[in-house]
């Protein structure tokens, strides 16, 4: 019998963790699963499925399966990478927790509830964390490393498409180019102040006794943090917007800020504690709204960019890099990116994905042409001017090389990347020690692995 193997069962008869009580020890961790030398344990697997729980996801016992399925490759990744030396940074690790437990807490509805959720607190889930983020951010690498350089040429895509099955052949929808330029008003100093004059009313209040966490309930416009009295957690300097984070990480536990102004409108805040290098806030927020005034004067410059755009006075790439006030766009000429192919940049977007003021406003209208500024809301409920650019619509098709190229090419890219890793993931399956408990045999996405197994120990008696 190999060693690999007498240390497997050498770790399913012991027991890893006991909780001594007046009458009995108690198991409260096993074996899951044995990599190689790595094991995993059960309980990695319940914490990830925790993780799962606490995104809003519906109870699923068959996502344990996925979990484990996930966790055999990262080992198999991070053991070679650990052989080529390839490490990642405690600031990598420390900026993917970060990232995590803020989608988590706002899925949850703050860090309370989270905290109430995993029976916890944030800190210690944070450390519990720390070693599967930090392999999963090695393995992810060593992924990276096997697929880096890989291209397709033409000649490829060529070839991909052709080994079809032509009834099979994806069907595409109407899909658009769009551009946008907005412009939304802005308001003098003395358009400003009676909101202003508002956040200094309510701070007043607070400084004078009255409790924070119910002004924020009663009068605060933030609607993510209003119910939970304010309250924005934990986060790091990144997580706030440059105005916001100068204030909270100058300020010391329990001091109130004076009042101050970002984009989102007036805000004062309260620093409730200091954890490292992060920080939590709670605060009260006023809205700015737009005045008859602001709004005349933004629908008279965007009445103004138009007239120069529809006479080819300027190119509308040109007009909506200098004027557009849409951050998410303005950057890219204007154009808008199709949200669910991020990882591309394309412009290609499907009509039926289209925010339906856009889809509307661009309905009648024929490539080349611009929509008339029209007042709009955006997903904020901040109001402003928008005019839109249709640049290309293409008709519903089944895909062909000639329209769909890029998409096309994609697929065949995505393919070979499979393919490569396959190839990766099969050899090392077949020279690298594989167990898995019992308990999980009828996983479907185990079936491959559960293959290997009996490959290997049938090897290796």
């Amino acid at each position: 019998m190999s060693r690999n193997r007498c240390i497997f069962l050498f770790l399913i008869l012991i027991t890893i963790t006991y909780r001594a009580s007046a009458q009995e020890a108690k198991v409260i961790d096993k074996v899951a699963a044995v990599v190689g030398s790595n094991i995993i344990l059960q309980s990695e697997i319940e914490m990830q499925y925790a993780q799962y729980l606490a995104q809003g996801n519906k109870a699923n016992d068959d996502f344990k399966c996925y979990i484990l399925q996930q966790q055999l490759t990262q080992k198999l990744l991070a053991q070679q990478a650990a052989i080529d030396s390839i490490d990642v940074s405690e600031g990598e690790v420390d900026d993917n927790i970060n990232s995590r437990l803020r989608y988590m807490s706002n899925q949850a509805g703050g860090q309370e509830r989270l905290e109430r959720f995993l029976n916890r607190s944030l800190l210690q889930y944070k450390e519990e964390m720390r070693p599967s983020v930090y392999e999963q951010l090695k393995a992810n690498k060593m992924q990276q490393n096997i697929v880096s350089g890989i291209d397709v040429t033409p000649l490829e895509v060529k070839r991909y498409f052709e080994s079809l099955e032509k009834d099979s052949l994806p069907y595409f929808n109407t899909e658009v180019e769009v551009g946008e330029l907005v412009v939304f008003p802005q308001l003098t100093r003395e358009e400003k102040q009676q909101f202003r004059d508002r956040a200094e009313d309510l701070r007043r209040q607070v400084a004078e006794g009255a409790d924070f966490a119910t002004i924020a309930r009663l009068y605060s416009q933030d609607p993510g943090s209003a119910p939970y009295g304010g309250d924005l957690g934990f986060n790091t300097r990144d997580g706030f917007v440059k105005e916001f984070s100068a204030v909270a990480f100058r300020l010391k536990p329990g001091e109130l800020s004076p009042v101050f102004e970002s984009e989102y409108g007036f805000h004062f805040l309260e620093v409730l504690e200091r954890r490292g290098e992060e920080v939590r806030t709670r605060h009260v927020l006023i809205t700015i709204k737009p005045t008859p005034a602001s709004l005349e004067r933004a629908k008279v410059h965007i009445d103004s960019i138009y007239q120069h755009v529809v006479d080819k006075k300027l190119d509308f790439y040109t007009a909506a890099t200098l004027y557009s006030d849409n951050k998410e766009t303005k950057y890219n000429g204007g154009m808008l990116l199709n949200l669910e192919n991020q990882q591309n940049r394309t412009t290609l977007i499907p009509a039926d994905k289209l925010d339906a003021s856009i889809f509307t406003a661009i309905d009648t209208l024929q490539p080349g042409q611009y929509s008339r500024p029209a007042e709009f809301s955006d997903r904020t409920g901040k109001t402003g001017y928008r005019f839109t650019y249709l640049k290309s619509r293409t008709p519903p098709h089944q895909a062909n090389l000639e329209q769909d190229f890029a998409k096309i090419k994609e697929a065949a890219l995505q393919d070979k990347i499979n393919r490569k890793l396959s190839e990766w993931f099969e050899g090392r399956r077949k020279v690298t020690f594989i167990d898995i408990n019992q308990e999980y045999h009828d996983c479907d996405d185990l079936k491959i692995w559960l293959k290997e197994q009996e490959n290997t120990t049938v090897a290796q008696l």
